[in-house]
């Protein structure tokens, strides 16, 4: 697993534009600004592109990697179409199947149960609706990271924009686990899944 990953915040910025069909981040380390990891969507087929730009946008495959600066692999999030619910399947930086997610039936705000490579769960991802809060908790109330717009760092509260926010990974996370991979992959499932 790629050291980077031990860190516990991560500031996401999000590529924008007009006819933007791919969902590319760029990860910095928020203390610095130094771009850490970058994460892309490069294999984009014709016909996904085309379903982008139009209602069943939500519906359609993805497949991000992210990677270093120097290009190595980190993590992998894959999905295919998805009519109703959502099952992302995330892969290590050697392409083995380290677990996913799969969003619950009828949540408001939409929830994730993230799951461990033989399906058991490990924790639910609970946001609200009317914004940008999101927490990773387990059943016994236990808060693995936190996903949010604000973010008090570097001595002054920061405000992030429409695109941007910060992923504030618990202490209580080992270094080295995988749950830091699965949860790094599921802040852009966020974005992908539960905020297009």
């Amino acid at each position: 697993m790629n050291p980077i990953l031990n860190n516990n915040t991560f500031f996401v910025k999000e590529h924008t534009g007009v006819f933007k069909a791919a969902n590319n981040y760029d990860i910095l380390d928020p203390e610095t600004g130094e771009v850490i990891l970058l994460c892309r969507e490069e294999k984009l087929g014709f016909l996904t592109k085309i379903l982008r730009f139009t209602d069943y946008k939500r519906m359609t495959p993805f497949d991000v990697e992210i990677k270093t600066p120097q290009g190595e692999s980190v993590v992998r999030v894959k999905r295919g179409i998805s009519i109703f619910l959502s099952k992302v399947q995330v892969l290590n930086e050697n392409g083995e199947n380290i677990g996913g997610f799969k969003q619950k039936f009828f949540s408001i705000g939409g929830k994730f149960t993230l799951l461990d490579s033989r399906g058991n769960p490990i924790c639910t991802l609970r946001g609200k609706w009317t914004g940008w809060d999101f927490k990773f908790v387990t059943d016994d109330g236990i808060e693995f990271a936190h996903v949010t717009k604000k973010w008090a760092g570097m001595g002054k509260e920061l405000f992030t924009t429409a695109d941007n926010y910060v992923l504030e990974i618990a202490s209580e996370v080992p270094p080295d686990s995988e749950i830091r991979q699965l949860i790094l992959a599921s802040v852009m499932c966020i974005d992908m899944v539960l905020k297009e």
